[in-house]
């Protein structure tokens, strides 16, 4: 998977910026979660759901792979909503090949 696969025509400014970022934060790994969650979802989240993307966008690659694969406590904050549906996202839609 080379990375965004989704077009952004259709999105608002914001929308653009959120589905650009999941594509490039910088671990391939995340990018390759983020940014496919974001291909999927970009367009029906709401905007307390934007909110919360952009919050999980600018967690710590460290800490949020910790979240990831449960060797950290994942914050109150983050560990229902959006986090949740890239997890449910990451399990339904494994990568393969």
């Amino acid at each position: 998977m080379s990375g965004l696969s989704r077009t952004s025509d259709d999105l608002s400014p914001r929308r653009r910026k959120i589905l650009y970022h999941a594509w490039h934060r910088g671990t391939r790994e995340l990018d390759l979660l983020l940014g496919r969650f974001a291909d999927s979802a970009i367009g029906e989240l709401t905007d307390g759901e934007l909110d919360e993307f952009e919050a999980l966008l600018e967690v710590d690659d460290r800490e949020l792979f910790g979240w990831i694969l449960g060797k950290a406590p994942v914050p109150e904050s983050a560990s229902k909503g959006v986090f949740a549906k890239v997890l449910a996202f990451a399990q339904s839609h494994p990568l393969t090949g």
